[in-house]
């Protein structure tokens, strides 16, 4: 199977109204001449409205004004499209030429009338203008959907008055490069016999020297900020056992960016069409098909409260199984619908003395003394049972086919053995409650139960069951994050490896109901494939999805369909079908399909190089959608270099595709190391903590200069987080070609991480294997960039969530002290009571803002952005 690399390089026709090039000195005010207009609509004061300032009820133009009949941020203005107003027709875009009073719009009637008048924006990069507005009539100027000026009454003179005479209204606009909507809603007021006309205006500021700004009714539709964080995103699916329905879970942010929403979607797989919507302010998630019957257990949260609710869909009820319970953890079904097991937390009491004498390495994590305890809930009758208790927490794994046996798992904490947590897993007798104890050992991902209950497939590193699962070359510690998938037969008490010959790395797998086969969803180098595993045949057989990347699948247990979650470069995610006898995939929900209908991306290509032992390295390009290879640009190397590779998904974190719209070409490599590979190809990241992926992306980044003479070889910039992070702060003490870096949760002192970071010395027993400060100083000091601050001459900017619980913002801090005190030029920003991940809506837009504008001000040249962001105050 392959994917074709989509090359989209549309010609872009705007019809210029101005076209200015914004000098400092600044020019005269550009007059926007042309607009899309609709309207005027008669607007009538409502019923019983009391005039006179003050007066109880009292609701006048102003009033008028601030009111949407629709809402101005869901507004797509297109000439001769049309959307819904109030009584009447709909309402339609057209285009209009400004003569030199403006915009003159017809008025009529007793009545109030409004106006809308619509212009796209187009910044060539990021730059502040002033919009300059006058019109006798009140009006509210909106910037993609936010008000940023208004004029709340009006200005009456007599009616052939110039229109120089109007007062003006201002506005500061901060444009980012890409497309902006202004939108104008114009008011007329029938007691002002002054002619209605709107004139609008925009004037350069004093430091946007060679900023492009652009007037048109055509939007430049580049990729934004906006269509990655704003759009709804489909989150998880979910088959009933028949396959007759598809539930998806879906989440949007809120335009204020506080709360959010998340709601259920059932779907007829048959025909596609929607069947049922849960939806209206309820925080919703878990959700859970009954086995055998078309209902759905569902969990909502009410402040710290959670319900779990039982969706019959044929009886048309919904019903809550357990109300407002504190803590409630998952749940899963049995086999038969008869009840459900659940999990309750319950927290520690806290010293009184205020101290904590710690009980161990885990204890460090300050969840750690919370409990969590199984429960057995009978359905319908409600009736509860709690299944285990003691000083240690149990979590459910499964339910047995037969509905009579649980497998659970508890940790195990164990110094004298990597990776010093084991876990322990048992099974549970629900008659007796009498426990028998099944494995124990390290490496452990997950386990399944075959459909006869007779054999469990287990996941886990090449370790986990001793050497039975190794493949890499003698001499070589295996990467234990390569997950491998082993056959454990109950009965003879035997373990076989199914995937020795198989490169990919588990994600996660579920059985086929005959229990002939298994489902796989794998890391495949940069892809995330489904393939299926034929036990008697012992093969592989990949499926065509359709799709670089699978984010999760559910299986139909009564149908051959599969649904699932596809993502790729320049196609972001959306729900599918596959039927597995057809080999036939449809397209379920487009849940960014109007938001991402016309954004045009870049195309995208593969590049790979050779490394110095003769292995290829994989990588991709993307370029900007107006790619011109005459011109000259400045470019973005990603990678991560830690154990997993950067997949071909959409958007993400460090989205390759936004980067690309602003005008970078962005380069993604894949060095040794990762899974995916191959266990020879993943064991390369065992105890070499960075050297070998840094030569090799200095090296990969040369030849890829070399090969593509339209790079600016002055104007590179890298990126990396987490790990990645620390690759930036090794490349910097390593070479010179970056010209600015970005290092978010990066860690320069690999022995403080590793004693301080919550998961560092868990990390450290893969990545470092039996090295310790204590034996291997040329990993854990010779290997940290804190030790080699001073050959660090790259403008490096370090971003860090203050309540990072995984890499410690101190790993940060330590090296903005060295480098202030050797007088580099770094600039440290946290990113506050954020963890490992910037999840806040808000912060994750100033998080990802100052990443590009660090960029624009290290490589293009373009400062304006970063000081808009970080004004100086004469601060060291």
């Amino acid at each position: 199977m392959s994917y074709p690399w989509k090359i989209i390089r549309p010609v872009l026709v705007f019809i210029l109204f101005f076209h200015c090039a914004l000098a400092s000195g600044a020019a005269a005010p550009a007059v926007i001449s042309s607009w899309l207009v609709a309207g005027p609509f008669s607007s009538p004061l409502p019923a019983f409205s009391p005039q006179k300032a003050g007066e109880s009820g009292a609701f006048g133009l102003s009033d008028l004004l601030k009111f949407e009949p629709v809402e101005i941020a869901s507004l797509k203005p297109r000439q001769g499209a049309a959307f819904p107003w109030t009584a009447g027709p709909a309402a339609t875009w057209t285009l209009q030429s400004a003569g030199p009073k403006g915009i003159e719009l017809p008025a009529g009637g007793q009545a109030p009338q409004t106006a809308l008048l619509a212009v796209y924006l187009a910044a060539g990069r990021w730059t502040s203008a002033k919009l300059i507005l006058s019109s006798p009539h009140p009006f509210q100027a909106y910037l993609d959907g936010k008000s940023v000026a208004s004029q709340t009454a009006s200005d009456k003179k007599s009616s052939d008055a110039p229109a120089e005479a109007n007062r003006k209204t201002t506005a500061d606009l901060k444009l980012e490069t890409g497309r902006h909507l202004l939108v104008l809603k114009a008011l007329r007021d029938p007691e002002n016999p002054s002619a209605w006309s709107v004139q609008a205006s925009l004037e350069a500021a004093d430091d946007a020297a060679g900023a492009v700004l652009i007037a048109s009714p055509q939007p430049d539709n580049r990729l934004s900020l906006a269509h990655l964080l704003d759009t709804p995103q489909v989150a998880s699916i979910a088959l009933s056992d028949d396959g007759s329905l598809a539930a998806l879970s879906l989440t949007c942010a809120s335009p204020s960016g506080e709360g959010g929403e998340a709601w259920l979607e059932i779907y007829d797989t048959k025909t596609g069409k929607l069947f049922r919507t849960y939806r209206g302010g309820m925080s919703i998630s878990s959700l859970q098909w009954v086995p055998g019957r078309l209902c759905f257990s569902f969990v909502t949260l009410d402040k710290s409260l959670s319900t779990l609710w039982l969706a019959d869909l044929e009886a048309g009820t919904v019903v809550p199984l357990l109300e407002k319970v504190k803590d409630l953890g998952g749940h899963t079904w049995a086999p038969d619908g008869s009840f459900l097991v659940y999990s309750i937390s319950e927290e520690p009491e806290k010293d009184p003395e205020g101290v904590k004498r710690f009980k161990g390495l885990p204890d460090r994590q300050p969840w750690w003394r919370r409990r969590s305890y199984l429960y057995k809930l009978g359905v319908p009758d409600k009736v509860r049972q709690r299944l285990t208790a003691g000083e240690t927490s149990t979590s459910l794994i499964a339910i047995s086919p037969d509905g009579k046996t649980l497998l659970f798992s508890r940790p195990i904490t164990d110094y004298s053995r990597r990776p010093y947590n084991l876990t322990e897993i048992s099974t549970l007798d629900l008659a007796t409650l009498q426990v028998k104890s099944l494995w124990e050992g390290p490496w452990f991902n997950g386990v399944k139960w075959s459909p006869d209950g007779r054999s469990l497939l287990f996941l886990g590193g090449p370790s986990l069951f001793g050497p039975k699962g190794r493949k890499a070359a003698k001499g070589t510690v295996p990467n234990e994050y390569d997950v491998q998938a082993y056959l454990f037969d109950q009965s003879l008490d035997k373990v076989k490896p199914l995937t020795l010959d198989f490169n990919p790395s588990i994600d996660e797998a579920e059985w086929s109901p005959d229990g002939q086969s298994i489902y796989f969803r794998v890391t495949d180098r940069t892809y995330v494939h489904l393939y299926r595993y034929d036990l008697e045949r012992k093969a592989f057989a990949l499926l065509d999805c359709g799709t670089a990347v699978v984010r999760e699948f559910s299986l139909a247990k009564k149908k051959p369909l599969i649904g699932f979650i596809g993502a790729g470069p320049n196609d972001p995610a959306k729900a599918y079908l596959l039927d597995i006898e057809l080999k036939a995939v449809r397209l379920l929900r487009n849940p960014g399909q109007d938001a991402f209908a016309e954004v045009t991306f870049g195309k995208i290509e593969p590049w790979s190089f050779k490394n110095a032992r003769g292995r290829e390295i994989e990588g991709s390009i993307y370029y900007p959608p107006d790619f011109d290879p005459a011109k000259t640009y400045p470019c973005i190397v990603n990678y991560y270099g830690g154990t997993t590779p950067i997949s071909q998904d959409f958007g993400g974190r460090y989205p390759k595709e936004y980067y690309a719209a602003q005008g970078y070409v962005v380069y993604v490599l894949q060095p040794s190391g990762a899974i995916g590979y191959g266990q020879d190809f993943s064991a390369l990241h065992v105890n070499d903590w960075g050297i070998l992926v840094a030569d090799e992306i200095i090296s990969g980044v040369k030849k890829f200069l070399d090969a593509h003479p339209f790079l600016d070889r002055k104007k590179v910039g890298c990126i990396g987080a987490s790990y990645g992070g620390f690759m930036t702060m090794l490349l910097t003490t390593r070479t010179d070609i970056f010209s600015a870096a970005v290092s978010h949760a990066g860690i320069s002192a690999i022995a403080s991480y590793w004693g301080e970071g919550l998961w560092g010395y868990g990390y450290n027993a893969v990545s470092a294997a039996g090295s310790f400060p204590w034996n291997r100083k040329d990993i854990y000091v010779n290997q940290s960039p804190l030790f080699h601050a001073d050959k660090i001459k790259t403008p490096l900017l370090l971003l860090h969530g203050s309540a990072d619980t995984n890499v410690p913002s101190g790993e940060s801090t330590q090296l903005f002290t060295a480098l202030k005190l050797l007088g580099r030029e770094v600039e440290y920003i946290q990113i506050l009571d954020q963890d490992h991940h910037i999840l806040d809506h808000n912060k994750r837009f100033a998080w990802s803002r100052t990443i590009l504008a660090w960029f624009d001000r290290c490589l293009k040249g373009q400062p304006a952005w970063w000081s808009d962001l970080y004004p100086e105050k004469n601060e060291k």
